[in-house]
């Protein structure tokens, strides 16, 4: 079987599975497991994320859904070389993968149909039954049913220990910092099971725009910078955007020392399977007295004293 891959997520699930030998065509942001970095782009972004601020590619996403160029491109002789048996979409968000109209328009045009697979995850159980959905689609029934074992016993453990925690700490979930969002979809509920209370986001729902006195007004105890598709580097880019909020530093979260960073693009942005790996970070921030922190690159931290405190 000849797959091709449009999101990020899909091609950690189809490696998952086994089936890297069959992925021959993934996405411009595929970059794990490495091995994905060797295969054929057949969708690219038109922005270069790298070298803007968040305001500016807020700015260009809104402009490319009021009906501007897109955010992404398929390449078509990129995708007709691929010649896949089977894609794999998705039908969640239009500004983290390509939109279905757009992928309706390229399967068409090609001059053998594929199948085509979408997935839309809004909480953890439906990225589990999406893992099951491309196992059953690609021939790997067996290999998904055992994934998600795995990944369903790794959740389950951490929600065992954080039953018992006497407290849970207000969170606050930022995955965007111009204009400030909230995470949702699976976000507010990777907060419950790793013992916090996420006071913003909405589990299910999509991430949202929030203001400023709204946030400093829930008084978090607790602060999780993770903007989507970034990593730590992308907050250390950007942290003078919260540092000069008003009154940041008087936020319970920040006269604590309890602002963390971590590698969302890995670990809570894509819904694949190392989300689980995300909820263990997270855990372990919520409540280091229970969790060892996780041995995994890019797990992130407390910020240092001066991001915390400075203005």
């Amino acid at each position: 079987m000849r797959i091709c891959s449009f999101l990020p997520s899909a091609t950690e699930i189809l490696f998952a599975l086994d089936l890297g030998d069959s992925v021959v065509g993934v996405t411009h942001e595929c970059d794990y497991p490495p091995a994905a970095r060797g295969k054929p782009v057949v969708v690219r972004s038109t922005l270069d994320a790298s070298r803007m601020a968040s305001g500016e590619i807020e700015a260009a996403v809104r402009a490319s859904l009021r009906g501007g160029p897109g955010v992404y491109i398929i390449e078509a002789e990129a995708l007709r070389r691929a010649d896949p048996d089977l894609v794999v979409t998705q039908d969640l968000c239009d500004v983290c993968a390509l939109p279905t109209q757009a992928v309706t328009a390229a399967i068409a045009a090609l001059p053998r149909r594929p199948r085509v697979v979408s997935l839309k995850p809004g909480r953890l159980h439906d990225v589990l039954a999406d893992i099951r959905t491309v196992g059953g689609a690609a021939g790997r029934g067996a290999e998904a049913e055992r994934l998600v074992g795995e990944l369903t016993g790794r959740i389950a453990a951490v929600g065992r220990l954080t039953a018992r925690v006497a407290r849970r700490p207000r969170v606050v979930c930022l995955e965007w910092f111009d204009p400030l969002y909230v995470g949702g979809h699976w976000i507010p509920e990777m907060v419950n099971l790793a013992g916090g209370e996420d006071v913003m986001g909405v589990a299910g729902e999509r991430s949202r725009i929030v203001s400023w006195e709204d946030v400093r007004a829930k008084a978090p105890e607790v602060i999780l910078l993770i903007p989507c598709g970034g990593d730590t580097s992308r907050v250390a880019q950007e942290m003078h955007l919260l540092e000069r909020l008003p009154e940041w530093r008087e936020v319970p979260a920040v006269r604590s020392g309890r602002v963390y960073a971590a590698d969302a693009s890995s670990y809570f942005s894509r819904p694949g399977p190392r989300l689980t790996e995300g909820l263990e970070i997270l855990s372990h921030f919520l409540h280091p007295e229970i969790f060892l922190r996780p041995d995994l690159p890019g797990a992130g931290g407390p910020l240092p004293q001066a991001s915390r405190t400075e203005v």
